[in-house]
């Protein structure tokens, strides 16, 4: 399935299907607890600030030109000792799961983060989304810890898993540029 489509960097002219994608997820779903879908604008003040950020944003395209899913890294914590650190996030089109889309991107998203030099990523997962933790684990994440009741959506106490893995080296030598 793969082969038909290509994954690349997005466009700002590709936030109104991101605003698409993202909004099923977040009135239809707890795959993320935000409650209010983003407008247009915001998704493309999104996407502006994670690639200003250094961070990674792609896009898988059909043949047609259309974006069937979206995925990126961005810093885990606004915090310095942070900087080698990055949390992911994988939305695809309802009508495109099963396919192998989210895989494909996820990998990508994970290479793109290995070449930036990014040494660990995390994936902060709805227990309520067991697919999601389906694709994360195939990946390579590993289970790291639970946050009981962590957030609240569609009237439920939302459990909070985090995941883990390792991008490049990781942990086993120093950063590039020093002991900073």
């Amino acid at each position: 399935m793969m082969d038909e489509l290509m994954i690349c960097d997005a466009l700002l002219d590709d936030a109104a299907a991101v605003t698409k994608i993202y909004a099923h997820y977040v009135l239809k779903s707890t795959a993320t607890l935000e409650t209010e879908p983003p407008d247009e604008a915001e998704c493309r003040q999104r996407i502006r600030d994670v690639l200003g950020g250094g961070y990674p944003f792609l896009v898988t395209r059909d043949g047609a030109g259309q974006v069937l899913a979206f995925g990126f890294a961005r810093s885990y914590s606004p915090h310095a000792g942070y900087r080698y650190s990055v949390e992911t996030s994988i939305y695809v089109r309802p009508d495109c799961l099963g396919r192998g889309i989210g895989s494909g991107l996820l990998a990508a998203v994970i290479d793109a983060c290995e070449e930036r030099g990014y040494r660990q990523a995390f994936a902060v997962i709805a227990a309520s989304e067991p697919a999601s933790v389906v694709l994360h684990a195939r990946a390579g994440f590993f289970p790291v810890g639970t946050l009981t009741g962590a957030g609240w959506k569609h009237g439920q106490w939302i459990d909070v898993f985090l995941m883990q893995r390792k991008l490049g080296l990781g942990n086993e030598t120093l950063p590039s540029g020093g002991t900073g």
